[in-house]
């Protein structure tokens, strides 16, 4: 039996930027025989957008304690003659399947990409600005202005790693879990003879000699109080949520413990779980058998368990006795419990952006704040070097019913009006 190994990063966090919208052109026709040429400012392209995908070739978040930000390119500036600059390019995030994406500020879940080719929009490029052709009317023939383009998104996600392992190493810790996983495989995980030797999982891939072939890890040992975080909990417990198979792993040779109570507490721990992980499929694995207390206990150990309903194997994962049989065994129960092939088509999240509502408010004499995303993209598209596109602010807030607002709460003709980062003087 021979197998590889990987180092295990299932936490990070990345901070990512679309680009931005490139600004609209303002332009005039300037052509022979064309005495009233008009505006023609072309619109700028949009801002790149960030995506994150799994990659089955990927299998940590290593690459993440080298690099943690990304952005992606801003669109062209517009030009005359009605040219809309070019698109920002967008970059792509990639992830080991399993990965669960979070806005690292609000908490909210983004994305589960479970399978290969899964996908979320994490950042959206910002829109172009529109050039000062599309703002001409029958009354207003030739504007002298045009749109800036609006910020892309911009945020720090917390992406989470629950391990795609077939087979789970559990058990308390100095079970002997990370000596069966260098049995197993070829991992070579840390061992020493003092608890939580293993401060985050370890990968390796079994085989047998007829070619079957499955993942295992050997995740820290479990606690009591585990499933509430004692003993990083919920780090440990919830790489168990996509595994197939569990191997328990039980010292029957340990001074001063009753390995019937080791198995009650692990078991209770996994129950108490919000995902009731005691539901998985169990192997247990009467571990230390070289050593005479283990062999005095096996007998009894195992007719409880199996008249419990659990099947055991016992092993010595420092001899190697048994071991050839659990990874057998292992292989079997992996290839039953294989949801059936089928053809899934990659998902792909588009989370909805969450519009801040429109707020105004009176925030000291004769001063007043706006806010809210609507006006606030307003504000950062527009140009305000360019009395002409401040000038043109008024009627769309008057839209919006940014002015109604301000005069109910009493603002008067030259008080000052806070939008984002702006001041303005409020004309009435």
């Amino acid at each position: 039996m021979s197998g590889s190994q990987s180092i295990l990063v299932d936490e990070a966090k990345v901070f990512v930027q679309a680009g931005d919208g490139g600004n609209g052109a303002t332009s005039f026709r300037r052509e022979r025989h064309v005495p009233r040429g008009g505006p023609d400012g072309g619109d700028g392209g949009s801002g790149g957008d960030v995506w994150v995908r799994a990659n089955a070739k990927v299998r940590t978040l290593v690459d993440f304690l080298r690099k943690s930000h990304f952005r992606a390119q801003r669109g062209g500036h517009g030009a005359g003659a009605n040219k809309t600059g070019e698109r920002g390019a967008d970059v792509e995030i990639m992830v080991p399947a399993g990965t669960v994406m979070y806005d690292a500020n609000t908490g909210a879940q983004l994305a589960d990409l479970a399978q290969p080719g899964d996908a979320c929009l994490a950042a959206r490029g910002g829109r172009g600005g529109r050039g000062n052709a599309r703002f001409a009317t029958a009354v207003r023939r030739t504007p002298r202005f045009a749109e800036k383009g609006e910020p892309g998104e911009r945020r720090w996600l917390r992406l989470e790693l629950k391990l795609l392992a077939d087979v789970g190493i559990i058990g308390m810790p100095n079970a002997g879990k990370s000596t069966l996983l260098s049995r197993m495989s070829a991992a070579k995980p840390k061992i020493a003879d003092y608890p939580f030797t293993t401060l985050a999982p370890n990968l390796g891939v079994a085989h047998t000699p007829e070619g079957k072939s499955f993942i295992v890890a050997d995740l820290p040992g479990l606690v009591e109080g585990a499933h509430a975080g004692r003993g990083r909990g919920h780090d440990f417990l919830r790489h168990i949520e996509r595994t197939r198979l569990l191997v328990h792993v039980v010292d029957l040779a340990a001074d001063g413990r009753d390995p019937h109570d080791d198995f009650r507490v692990v078991n209770e721990e996994l129950k108490a779980y919000p995902a009731d992980l005691s539901r998985l499929p169990h192997l247990v694995a009467a571990n230390k058998l070289d050593l005479p207390a283990a062999a005095e206990r096996l007998d009894s150990f195992t007719r409880a368990l199996r008249d419990a309903g659990f099947e055991v194997l016992p092993i010595s994962a420092v001899t190697g006795d048994g071991v050839a049989e659990l990874v057998y065994r292992c292989a079997d129960l992996v290839e039953e419990l294989a949801p059936a092939e089928e053809n899934v088509e990659p998902r792909v999240f588009v989370p909805t952006p969450e519009a801040e509502p429109l707020n105004v408010e009176r925030v000291g004499d004769g001063l007043y704040a706006v806010t809210g995303s609507a006006v606030e993209k307003l504000i950062a598209r527009t140009d305000l070097d360019s009395d002409d596109a401040v000038g043109s602010i008024q009627s769309r807030l008057e839209r919006m019913g940014v002015v109604e607002r301000l005069r109910d709460l009493g603002a008067k003709h030259g008080d000052k009006v806070l939008i984002g980062e702006q001041q303005f003087d409020f004309l009435d």
